[in-house]
């Protein structure tokens, strides 16, 4: 070989190692996933503990594959505006409130059902099952792969008027509630005045008067401070306030099958802490909320509740599937 080509071949051979790295690590770079959700960061927040365990499940099995970036307290929009990022592949993972999917399919309003489930672990057993497969199945078609349901606990009533004890007590409160049909009619068979108003809103509007109160599980009426915000929180249990892990269908395909298997695995493992964690904050979260100056009490028994919206039963019977819900209740009978 001619001296004078010995530089070029040199700086060639240069050339194609630089490229070949670049490959590799290209290759090898981390999967961004943009997780989104309403509520705050607070380490007490059910939403914020999901995102988290989430992002450490992922780490944990499959390290330096996932770069997750965290969007609470709506920086990517309320939960209505994630999901159609989701659905459009502009975002990758949601922490997104149940009652919204009933928004994307009918058949999801059967969580939001008053009273529906006695307690946490029969609420896990059925929305782990048959139940909870069926629902998201309906959301794959609209671009979207439900992971599982984590939990915010059961939702209870807070209001400025006076404690709610028997349904008579709802008469004339003004609550704000989530933008569902069926919650309006459910506070409405009560007797209550509600209001649907988005999560966003809601901290301005009970602070201004613009409502006396809303429905809330324990853990956001810590974590977002509304124990100094509103006088009465009453018990009432009235709802299993389920919380699905969602990602864009776009976004999960792009995996290959192997991360796609973790992913999956992740969620169900992350899941799992969650309820835990949930469960043994709530056992603290009362004397906290009480220590902040909220006044709370019992309903005592439920039944005349379950007596007052009966009727909501029937009325949602065939937007939510006849043969859905007479199988989740045989389920809830058991």
């Amino acid at each position: 070989m001619a001296p004078s080509l010995k530089p070029v071949c040199r700086l060639m051979t240069y050339t194609l190692m630089l490229s070949s790295l670049l490959a590799s690590s290209a290759l090898h770079a981390a999967t961004t996933l943009r997780l989104g959700w309403t509520t705050s960061d607070s380490p007490l927040d059910p939403y914020a503990i999901t995102a988290h365990y989430f992002q450490e499940e992922l780490e944990a099995a499959a390290p330096g594959e996932f770069q997750v970036r965290f969007f609470p307290s709506n920086q990517l929009g309320n939960d209505t505006e994630m999901l159609q990022g989701m659905q459009l592949g502009m975002l990758d993972v949601g922490v997104i409130t149940g009652t919204q999917l009933g928004t994307l399919d009918a058949s999801f309003q059967i969580n939001d059902l008053p009273f529906l489930f006695k307690d946490s672990a029969q609420a896990h057993r059925v929305l782990d099952g048959e139940l909870g497969q069926t629902l998201f199945n309906s959301l794959e078609r609209l671009g979207i792969v439900g992971l599982g349901f984590s939990e915010a606990g059961f939702r209870h009533t807070i209001n400025n008027k006076r404690p709610i004890e028997k349904p008579a007590d709802f008469a004339g409160i003004k609550l704000r509630v989530q933008p569902s049909d069926l919650y309006l009619t459910s506070f409405r068979a009560l007797g209550a005045n509600p209001v649907p108003m988005p999560w966003s809103d809601a901290f301005t509007a009970v602070q201004q008067g613009t409502v006396d109160g809303l429905e809330i599980p324990l853990s956001v009426i810590y974590a977002n401070k509304y124990a100094g915000a509103v006088k009465y929180l009453s018990l009432t249990s009235h709802t299993y306030n389920a919380l699905a892990l969602l990602m864009s269908k776009q976004a999960l395909e792009r995996l290959s099958p192997e991360l796609q298997a973790v992913v999956r695995s992740a969620a169900r493992k992350a899941i799992e802490r969650q309820r835990e964690t949930v469960a043994s904050n709530e056992k603290a979260l009362i004397e906290k909320i009480k220590a902040e100056g909220m006044q709370v009490n019992d309903i005592g028994s439920a039944q005349p509740f379950r007596d007052a919206v009966a009727p909501v039963y029937e009325q949602y019977r065939e937007s939510i599937g006849a043969e859905l819900l007479d199988r989740t209740l045989k389920q809830v009978s058991e």
